[in-house]
């Protein structure tokens, strides 16, 4: 089967600044593609390029076309940024937008895909955040196309709606349509996408699954000690005298900033480790199993840090008696990478 988007050397130029360098990347049919990068790395120029809003060098081909050469009813496009008339409820906005297809889905069907069902005749200007971004995303939804482009598709919904989001999103894709969608959020990107595609500073550093890239990338799991205030002990004895202690468990052993991290160990490995932590005598507020996730590869290949996360945490284990101490979200607002106002 042909791919649905091929892109081969696209490069795009604002002036004196390269908002991509030579992209080369090909999304098959029903296949959903999240592309991660943060801010001027080039995520919102490329999907420019692929709806046929803005030139560029190189090629692009949408269903074997150029962009601007496919039928738009083939095509949806939710922007980061889209404000429809306030004064209209979310029914009359999806019969409008249904009104410019020749085939279009039933606006009950898009309502209630959405999730909007109970809110469908409020004022759009009326609803909240959540309830407007998952309105937007049903007027992409409304011509039923074969491939949805969507920029932060979850932006500004609470959790609920992230889920419906994303399990229609998935459902989509079942169907056989084809999905790209930029994001910041990893954990949105590791249960949505079948590929994620890591851009920086314009490049295409790497295509994977996520499973892969974290499997090839992030690092090994591991065991994290945070240590109370004060535990050290007189210039750092007692941190010292742990990390001796540790010497022997499996794993690379490291301390730094109260915290000492084995590197490399499974969680039946925990136990083992509390006894060590115990034994010591040092006291410590948390305790628990990291597997490292989409941040840590994002990180490992473009040593660039600042991460494009939207709240997003490495997988943790608490230990009784402990505390979760997970690592708090990291977050790099906006994606225009190459962008004019």
């Amino acid at each position: 089967m042909d791919p649905a988007v091929e892109i081969r050397g696209v490069r795009k130029r604002y002036g004196d600044m390269t908002a991509l360098r030579g992209v080369d990347l090909t999304v098959g049919s029903g296949e959903v593609v999240a592309l991660i990068g943060p801010n001027g790395a080039g995520k919102t120029t490329l999907v420019r390029a692929i709806t046929g809003t803005t030139d560029y060098d190189g090629t692009v081909r949408v269903f074997g076309a150029s962009p601007r050469a496919v039928d738009p009813g083939r095509i949806g496009l939710l922007p980061q940024s889209f404000r429809p008339p306030e004064r209209l409820t979310p029914r009359e906005l999806v019969r409008a937008y249904a009104g410019l297809y020749d085939t279009a889905a039933s606006p009950e069907s898009v309502l209630a895909a959405v999730g909007l069902d109970d809110d469908a005749d409020r004022r759009y200007g009326t609803l909240s955040g959540g309830q407007r971004r998952r309105t937007c995303l049903g007027l992409a939804l409304v011509n039923d196309p074969d491939l949805l482009v969507v920029d932060e598709p979850t932006t500004g919904i609470d959790p609920a709606g992230r889920r419906r989001v994303r399990e229609r999103l998935r459902s989509l894709a079942d169907e056989g349509t084809t999905i790209l969608l930029t994001t910041h959020d990893m954990d949105e990107a590791q249960r949505v996408a079948d590929r994620v595609g890591l851009l920086a500073d314009g490049d295409l550093v790497a295509t994977g699954s996520p499973r892969s890239l974290v499997d090839t990338h992030a690092g090994p799991s591991r065991v994290v000690v945070d240590l109370d205030a004060g535990a050290d002990g007189a210039g750092g004895s007692r941190t010292r005298q742990l990390e001796t202690a540790l010497a022997d468990a499996p794993g690379e052993v490291t301390v730094a900033d109260g915290t000492v991290v084995v590197g490399g160990v499974e969680p039946a490995a925990i136990g083992a480790i509390v006894d060590v932590v115990e034994a010591a005598g040092i006291d410590y507020s948390g305790l628990r199993w990291e597997e490292p996730d989409l941040e840590d590869a994002y990180v490992a290949i473009t040593g660039d840090g600042r991460e494009p996360t939207a709240g997003t945490d490495a997988r943790t284990t608490a230990v009784p008696g402990g505390i979760d101490g997970s690592r708090e979200g990291r977050r790099a607002d906006g994606a225009r990478g190459g962008e004019r106002s």
